[in-house]
Order: structure tokens, then sequence, then C-alpha cells
């Protein structure tokens, strides 16, 4: 799934930076005036965007906002969801609302009836809008410098304050949403249990699964990420990002201890900035 974000979200990006970054409902980018911008305007922008949308979520958790925070994902799920699919479509003047047909019974499952199905698959399609959004507005110094603020932060939130186990133990159990993907699983054990119980038994069981989990901030940065490759140096520079980025993600799951929260920024970002150095060096 998250191999398969990264490939969709760079098919967006380069739609719509093909198309001068007119983005539907909106949502088009400020045009970059010099490459001063990048540093001096953008990226502080960004980061103090980061930072509000995080400390909104994290005082709307902490208040137990559930209906506000319904309808802010709500919103956002249908407008990303009608972005994404905009731009697999033949360009029209009404394409934008002709596809909320789509988008809004999808957004509507996604938040208001859970299905972990519905759920992820349209986790595939939300976030390379985002990086369509952000990607016109960096460039490679500045999504290196973006990648390691972020990674930083990543520790910080998950081994030192906790702060992402909170927000997700709150989004997953409260909420019944979560931003990004999850997985549930049983054991081995458990599932020959399982296997061996009648339909009746079944009904009337309430059975503990384990749930594999990955932020929506691990996938979308290695999007951004491939994003900036892609426009700076071309699509195998991307990919490359792309298999940086997975490798690191995917050391994180051989290493890692079940039960455990990890800030997977770090190994993601390790891995990107080594696919950019190897793509600085053939590219």
């Amino acid at each position: 799934m998250f191999v398969v974000t990264q490939f969709i979200g760079i098919y967006v990006v380069n739609h719509y930076l093909s198309t001068g970054n007119n983005l539907p409902y909106g949502m088009t980018p400020p045009e970059v005036q010099s490459e001063s911008d990048y540093t001096n305007s953008f990226l502080p922008s960004i980061i103090i965007s980061f930072i509000i949308a995080i400390s909104l979520l994290f005082l709307l958790t902490k208040f137990k906002s559930e209906i506000i925070m319904k309808i802010w994902f709500f919103i956002v799920v249908t407008l990303a969801l009608g972005i994404t699919i905009t731009s697999f479509l033949p360009a029209s003047a009404y394409t934008s609302l002709y596809v909320l047909i789509i988008a809004l019974p999808l957004a509507f499952i996604k938040i208001y009836r859970r299905n972990f199905l519905v759920h992820n698959f349209t986790e595939l399609f939300i976030y390379p809008v985002i990086a369509a959004v952000f990607v016109p507005l960096l460039n490679l110094m500045t999504v290196i410098i973006l990648l390691i603020l972020i990674s930083a932060y990543d520790v910080w939130a998950v081994w030192h304050s906790g702060m992402m186990q909170k927000m997700a133990k709150y989004q997953i159990n409260k909420l019944k949403i979560f931003a990004g993907f999850f997985v549930p699983y049983v054991s081995g054990k458990l599932r020959a249990k399982i296997k061996k119980m009648k339909p009746s038994q079944l009904k009337k069981s309430k059975i503990k699964v384990n749930l594999a989990i990955l932020g929506g901030g691990d996938i979308i940065f290695p999007i951004i990420s491939a994003g900036v490759m892609l426009k700076t140096l071309g699509f195998w520079p991307a990919v490359l990002v792309i298999i940086g980025a997975g490798l690191g993600l995917t050391y994180l799951f051989v290493s890692a201890e079940k039960k455990k929260f990890y800030p997977a920024m770090p190994f993601i970002t390790a891995g990107i900035l080594l696919a950019i150095i190897i793509s600085l060096l053939l590219f």
C-alpha cells in the first residue's frame, strides 16, 4: 500500500505540474517568483502550517471534540479524493464537480461507517493531493531540511512525549478513524482457534485483534520528496526516492518489536537521503 501510494503520488504531482499547478476546488498553490522564495517564504510557511495543524489536532484530541474532528476529516477526505480522481479523468469544466459523486459517499463511509477496506483504499488517493499542493513550493534543499526537521519531531513525539501514541489511540478508539494505513491481524494460534469455532460461536465471541498501523505523515513526506525529485531531476530519481523510502520502512518493519510504537520518519528519511545522493551522482 505504501509503494502503490507513492506511485499514485508522483502521477498526480506530475499531472498538476504539467497543467501549471491548477488544482480544482481553489487549492492551487502560489507561484514561485524567485529561487529565494523556497527558503525565505515557502519553507517557513510550510513549517508553520504543520505546527498549526498538529497543535489544532492535539487540542481537539485533548478536549475530545469528536464532531468537529469528524467534520474536518470528512471535508479534507472529500476534497482530496475529488482532486486525485480528477487527475485520472479527461479534463473538462465540470469534471471536478462530477467526481464528487464518487468522493462524497466514499468519504462518508470512511468517516462515519467504519470499514477498514474502504479506509485503506481511500488512503491511497488522499496523500498524493497533499504532495501536489506542497511540491511546487519546495526545491531539493528545502525538502531535505523539511525531512530532517520532521524526523526529529517524530522521534520526540513518539519516544519522548508519547503524543503520537495518544493521538493514534484516540483516533482509532474514539473517532473510529485513523490518518494512515491500518491492518487488523491475529496471531497464528488465535487464527487456528477461530477456524475451529462454529459460526454461532463466532457471532457471540469478542475477539481482540492486533493492528499494524502507519501514520499519514510517514506516507506523505516520501511522496513530497519523490515529487520534488521528479520536478528537479526527472522520473527515475523519483523512483529511486520511492525505493529508498520503501527500504527504510522495510528495515523498520523487520527490526521492530510487535506492540511497540516507533518513529518511522528517521528510517524513511535515511533511505530517501541515500536515494538523493545516488541520484545526484548518477543523474
